[in-house]
């Protein structure tokens, strides 16, 4: 398998994009870094640098909901790191209200960033690769996905559940047309991160370390579609598929 050695993540100053870039770097990979926190980034890179002289690592800003900014910040890392490999669409928001209950603009707020913005991010990274006839998207997806979610739930697992049928198209036309671009939809479950803090304890919560390191194992596979990590989210993501929706929700519960 093809080694991607210039990997951009969004979303990359905190939670499971930071957690990510760490292990590329540790894996001696080039890194395209964004977020609109320039001050964790430039931190981040001064400290990557610090543990692995070898790499480079070329950070910028960037609000993914400035779709035209996604455009040019995508083509300047290009140009930074010589071309890219692989590309993570990584940022997003977990908030949300339940619907109906007078806070359109919240559940607005989500569904832009996390289907919008992350429509955007595809764009880019795939001008690039078709370009290149070569490439890796990643786009990090949720469990949510799998079914319905009620209450906070509700616009976050709808936004996710388009991202990976956008990934999952995308797929379907690099392998109709025989293209050698791979496209990985990760559907992680619940990890504890920056994100999560605020959410209800849970059995099935999985630490940062834990949960960065299956989905860098699952990237680095470039498998079609992987639940991470596998245990319980595997058994877990078969029983949301197929149970009835009344029992589904318990598990966001």
């Amino acid at each position: 398998m093809t080694t991607r050695n210039k990997i951009l993540i969004t979303g990359a100053s905190s939670g499971l994009g930071e957690g990510m870039a760490r292990s590329f770097a540790a894996l001696g990979r080039d890194l395209a870094l964004c977020a609109r926190r320039t001050d964790r980034l430039r931190a981040l890179r001064e400290e990557l640098l610090a543990a692995h002289p070898g790499i480079n690592v070329s950070v910028r800003s960037l609000d993914v909901n400035d779709h035209q900014e996604v455009f040019e910040v995508f083509h300047a890392f290009r140009g930074d790191l010589g071309g890219l490999d692989r590309v993570i669409v990584n940022a997003g928001l977990g908030k949300g209200q339940p619907i109906g209950a007078g806070r359109f603009d919240v559940n607005l707020q989500t569904a832009q960033t996390n289907f919008t913005a992350a429509l955007a991010q595809c764009e880019a990274a795939m001008e690039t690769f078709r370009a290149q006839r070569a490439g890796h998207l990643v786009v990090v997806s949720s469990m949510s996905a799998m079914r319905g979610m009620p209450r906070n739930l509700t616009t976050y697992a709808a936004s996710k559940a388009g991202i990976s049928a956008l990934a999952e198209g995308i797929r379907a036309e690099m392998t109709a047309t025989r293209t050698p671009i791979a496209v990985t939809t990760l559907h992680p479950g619940f990890i504890a991160t920056d994100l999560s803090a605020g959410a209800a304890k849970t059995p099935l919560m999985t630490s940062a370390e834990k949960g960065v390191r299956a989905m860098v194992k699952a990237i680095e596979r470039e498998g079609a579609d992987a639940k991470v990590p596998t245990w319980p989210w595997v058994p877990v993501g078969f029983l949301m598929r197929h149970l009835p929706l009344r029992l589904v929700t318990q598990v966001s519960s």
